[in-house]
């Protein structure tokens, strides 16, 4: 698992890997090598469904959308019938 982590996410390192995996587990000296390989599976199925924003005007459109939110949200409960 951490040889296909490497391999699909090389700039990310081990560390950045099982740190981020084992999160939410606490003191994880006491996880058995199953549940750590259950923790990068999940932590792999994460990042693999995530989808990376590159594209700069993709990223200011996100952060004006957030600042308009308001706004967005009032237009549309100006169009729906009750």
């Amino acid at each position: 698992m951490l040889q296909d982590l490497h391999r699909t996410y090389p700039t990310y390192n081990i560390g950045k890997h099982l740190s981020t995996a084992l999160d939410g587990y606490g003191d994880m000296w006491g996880l058995t090598d199953r549940e750590i390989l259950f923790a990068l599976e999940e932590y792999k199925a994460q990042l693999d469904t995530d989808v990376p924003h590159t594209d700069d005007d993709e990223i200011d459109q996100i952060i004006k959308d957030g600042m308009n939110l308001d706004d967005i949200l009032t237009e549309e409960e100006d169009g729906e019938d009750y």
